[in-house]
This record gives structure tokens, sequence and C-alpha cells, in this order.
């Protein structure tokens, strides 16, 4: 456990347990508890905490905390967040000693006693007109959790197209690796009610950025619901992200969850239980045993190979051309993804038959090719001279469509025996994701 201290604006005894307080005695319950997690932001801190404390101070009718989560800055933010505490007293500050945005909301979050729980960015990228409508469905009990999403056709969103691309292709693999239904994992405006966070943040593993999306995923397979609120959202030219680091701690982040899902190691069946959600359903018939499994884990390896094919065909494009590089990209990968798969997907040890395999991998290779390559033909034929981005994209969806038809090909032809043996002594329940 990090270090933990605490500067606080206000005083009285809460209830942490929701239980009603006699008559007579005043109410010192709040309801939002906004937590607004931070590593050195001695810059923009006084004045989001000012525009926030102003907004809900006008605009929420509900009692509020503002929480400034400071984790282990190394500039004046923490004295900052000291002395605005001091000066509001519905600000507190808290204070941990090791870094982590995920590591803080967890902390913070287990020791509030407010109904609901939120968070936002300290830039305010999100458009605060959008708070209310995501704390109301969780005030009314009427979900669980919800998250402002930039990816609805509702949201007014200024970025980049660089982020744009990254978030989409994001969320694009959480739904084919992990079968999230959210739209927005990474939007940093969400919030959920205090009941459900006590079951779910012990399980959540992640410290940094992917703290978000496990949260979620494991809130979506306890049979919880999540509402999403359309947000205007601008984007920080400022921003301390590390994209790249970001990228590679988030694969590593479904590779373990999905992993976890996949052998059961979650209590998601007690949580759902304690929560009062509808059991687990049963082994469904007809599903072929370990059929979940071989998805999870040929996912996880078609985002590694997909990653690696995407940064193949960007090196080859800047010395051929597009379809060149497509089947220089996609040849390479192809041979290490069959040969993964035949290992971890599908459990075939040894050499005995992997150069046929290999030839029949080598086939489904071709079809591959086909569809991306027929994919690139098309944008042609629509734009004479597509820009490589919009080229990238195109084939990141026709990549998704061909790694649909490889698992079919793969699992009923190439390695039919080794994954569908005669006699199988059990079968791995298939786990329903509820609305």
């Amino acid at each position: 456990m990090s270090a933990f201290t605490l500067t606080d604006g206000w005083a009285g005894d809460l209830d942490p347990d929701g239980e009603p307080e006699p008559p007579g005695t005043r109410s010192t319950r709040v309801t939002l508890d906004v937590v607004v997690p931070v590593y050195n932001e001695e810059l923009d801190l006084p004045r989001s905490v000012a525009r926030l404390h102003d907004y809900l101070s006008s605009q929420v009718p509900m009692s509020f905390r503002i929480t400034i989560a400071d984790n282990a800055s190394t500039d004046r933010t923490a004295a900052i967040a000291d002395e605005l505490a001091r000066q509001h007293p519905q600000v507190r500050a808290v204070h941990l000693g090791q870094k982590g945005r995920g590591r803080a909301l967890k902390q913070v979050w287990l020791d509030s006693d407010a109904d609901v729980l939120v968070y936002m960015d300290v830039d305010l990228s999100t458009d605060l007109s959008a708070l209310l409508p995501v704390v109301a469905p969780l005030v009314s009990g009427h979900s669980d959790l919800a998250i402002g999403t930039r990816l609805h056709r509702g949201s007014r969103v200024i970025r980049g197209p660089k982020r744009e691309f990254i978030s989409r292709c994001y969320n694009l693999i959480l739904r084919g690796t992990l079968a999230a239904r959210f739209s927005d994992a990474q939007c940093g405006f969400k919030a959920i009610r205090r009941n459900v966070a006590q079951q779910l943040l012990p399980l959540v593993q992640d410290t940094g950025w992917f703290f978000d999306t496990e949260l979620l995923v494991l809130a979506e397979r306890s049979g919880l619901r999540i509402h999403e609120v359309p947000v205007d959202w601008t984007d920080d030219p400022d921003s301390r992200v590390d994209i790249a680091q970001t990228a590679k701690d988030d694969l590593r982040g479904v590779w373990r969850v999905g992993r976890a899902l996949a052998n059961g190691s979650l209590p998601l069946a007690d949580v759902r239980q304690q929560l009062g959600r509808a059991p687990l359903e049963p082994a469904t018939p007809g599903v072929p045993s370990g059929m979940t499994k071989q998805i999870v884990r040929f996912a996880a390896i078609g985002v590694a190979s997909t990653l690696a094919y995407l940064v193949l065909f960007f090196l080859f494009r800047l010395g051929v051309d597009a379809q060149a590089a497509n089947f220089l990209a996609l040849a390479i990968t192809a041979v290490a993804n069959t040969a993964a798969n035949r290992r971890i997907t599908f459990g075939i040890q040894g050499r005995t038959g992997a150069v046929r395999h290999q030839f029949q991998g080598f086939g489904v290779f071709l079809l591959g090719l086909g569809i991306t390559s027929g994919s690139l033909a098309l944008l042609t034929a629509i734009t004479a001279q597509p820009s490589v981005p919009v080229e990238i994209a195109v084939l990141v969806l026709a990549n998704l469509v061909a790694t649909a038809v490889r698992f079919v090909l793969l699992r009923s032809w190439v390695f039919r025996r080794a994954a569908e043996p005669a006699a199988s002594p059990t079968r791995i329940p298939v786990t329903t994701i509820e609305e």
C-alpha cells in the first residue's frame, strides 16, 4: 500500500454505510465525490479546481466534494492542493507516495463515503455540462456506472487525426478481444456508484491508464448497467500522456484480463450475487469444448500480429507501393501468427505436422491477402491517391474481417483434430454478457 495522507477543508462525521441518521441531526452525507487525479499539474490545478468548484456550486443541486488525488508529484502540486483545500470547505487533498492514475483513483474511491464517485481529468477537456447527465442515472439507481463517450455520433470532438485514429483502433481491439460493448474506454469522465465500486475495485489490478478499461470490462462481465453520455471534448495540446508506452501497457492489460476471463480466475459470479445480478448462465449446448479460451487466445495473438503488421506495412510503405507493402507485411506476420496459434491457441506441441500446418496456414494467408488487397483496390477506385493514414484505417477494418475468417478456418480445417478431439471429458461454460 502506498503512502497516504489527507488534507481536507470539510468537517463532520460521514456515514460510510449509508444508514439514515437519527431525526434532528444534521446530515453530513455527500452525494458526489469528484476526484481529480494529478501528477505535476501546478499550472493547471488552481484554475481547473476554481472552474469546477464554481460549476458544482451553481449548477449541480447535490452536495459535493472535490478530491485532488496527488500521486507523487515532484513539483508544487501538493502544496497548491493543500492551499486549495484550506480555501474551500468542499475541497480536500489526498497525497499518495506512488505514481499512477489508476492507483490514485482506486485508493481514493475505496476511501470515499459519497454515494456517487466521479473522476475527470485535470485539464477539463470534457465540457462540464455533461456532468449532470452522467451522474443522474446513478443517483436515481437506474445505472451502475456512467461514462462520457467521444465516439458517439452526438459527441462533438476537437482533436487531431492521430489521436482519433488511435482511439478508434483501441476500442475496435477491445470489441474484438474482450467483447466489450462500451464505446469509449479512455475518456477521462466517468462515475460509479459507491456500492458497486466497493465490489469491483478490489479486482482491478492496473494502476495506470488501463485502469478504466479493466474496470469497465469487469463491470460488463458482472452484469452491471453502463450508461453512456455523448460529450463535447477538446484535446489538450499540453497532454503529458506517452502514447507509445500507454499503448504497450494497454495491450498487456488486454492480454492479462482476457487470460483471466478465459481461465475463470475472476470471481465474477460472487460479484453478481453480492450486487443482486442474475447468475452466470450455464454452458450452451452445441458450443465446442474450449471455444472461449481459444477465442481469447486467438484474439490476443491477433492483436499482437495486427500491430506488428501495421508497423511493417508503414516501414515497407516508405519504399514500395501499398500492395507490395501489404503483401510483405502480411507474409511475415502470417508465419509467426500460425506458429503462435498452433502452440498457444490450439495446444499443439512438437514438430509433427508443423510444415503441413504452415502450408495450410499459407492458404489461409492467401485468403486474408485477398480480403485486404481487395479493400485497398476498392479504396483506390474510390479515391485516386488516398493518404497513408486512410490506407491504414481501411486495412485495420479489413484485417478484422480477415481475422474472423482465419479463426474459423484454423479451428475447422488446419488444427481440426487438436481443436475437437473425439472424446472431450469436460465442457467449458460460456459466459454471456447481459445488457
